[in-house]
């Protein structure tokens, strides 16, 4: 027996007739009914009533199409289950973070799946969240780590929230605050800030805070990348507000002290486009982030 055998005889079974039968199948008529013939001789009885205007499946015919279809069905399936695996081996696929990822531990999320996938070219690259957003909702990216969104940013996105820690204020070790243990944002309107550049979430979340609080926040630096404010915050050049993760120690001259206000939350998500199609490679990537970062499957 035969897989094409049980592809003409499906087919036969739908069409009822030879001739459709094989254009359907993509084969000559007489190498159909020479197939049908031969599927019926290795059973011993017969699967198809022959008349000049009808064709029709006999009762063995009629179950043995039941069969057919289902093992069909497990062949297409296993062979695109293999395509799959072929295409994933072979595939590229592209992780978008946010430049405050928090405490979520990318490295361990990127070696994770290098080991799983050593042969899929995996590019990481960093960016602001909503640049990560625009990017995810174009197709240029698979998956995303972003941070707190607002509506419009999140349209098109599926976003699973990984894990969210307050905001807290960073001042050098010898600044007049540091002694105490929190601070009202009220009280930094005469320090000179270092911030993310314009469109950052964390940027847009302290000056939403303290223009609750009545003022606009002096901006003295701006960067993308937490370490660079640190290092001039330690210097007593300018304060910070950081995700408690990223704040520094007190071994770097630093002290972290605890904002109340309101809105100062820092919530980081796992983001994909809701209209692309994944490729394999962007699901393996996704199962494999979900299982480090302990979220369970979409």
């Amino acid at each position: 027996m035969e897989i094409r055998q049980l592809r003409y005889l499906v087919a036969l079974a739908d069409e009822r007739h030879f001739t459709r039968a094989a254009r359907r199948a993509n084969v000559a008529q007489p190498a159909l009914s020479r197939q049908i013939q031969a599927l019926e001789a290795e059973l011993g009885v017969g699967l198809v009533n022959r008349t000049t205007r009808h064709v029709s499946l006999t009762d063995a015919g009629e179950r043995m199409v039941e069969r057919a279809r289902r093992i069909l069905g497990e062949v297409d399936a296993a062979r695109a289950d293999a395509q799959n695996e072929r295409r994933l081996l072979e595939g590229r696929v592209r992780f978008g973070v946010s430049s405050t990822p928090g405490p979520v531990d990318v490295a361990a999320v990127v070696a994770a799946f290098h080991d799983a996938h050593p042969a899929v070219e995996l590019d990481v690259s960093d960016a602001l969240s909503v640049e990560v957003a625009r990017r995810l909702r174009d197709g240029e990216l698979d998956l995303g780590l972003v941070t707190g969104l607002d509506e419009d940013h999140r349209r098109g996105l599926q976003l699973t929230l990984v894990t969210e820690e307050r905001l807290v204020l960073c001042v050098g070790a010898s600044h007049a605050l540091a002694s105490r243990k929190r601070v009202r944002l009220r009280d930094l309107r005469a320090e000179r800030f270092a911030v993310f550049h314009p469109g950052a979430t964390i940027r847009a979340a302290v000056e939403r805070a303290a223009a609750a609080a009545g003022f606009e926040p002096q901006v003295a630096f701006t960067f993308s990348d937490p370490v660079r404010m640190r290092a001039l915050v330690a210097r007593g050049l300018a304060v910070a507000i950081l995700p408690r993760s990223q704040a520094g120690a007190e071994a770097e001259g630093i002290v972290t002290l605890d904002l109340p206000d309101r809105g100062l939350v820092h919530r980081i998500h796992l983001a994909r486009p809701r209209d692309h199609e994944p490729s394999p490679a962007g699901r393996a990537l996704e199962a494999i982030a979900r299982e480090r970062l302990g979220l369970s499957a979409p």
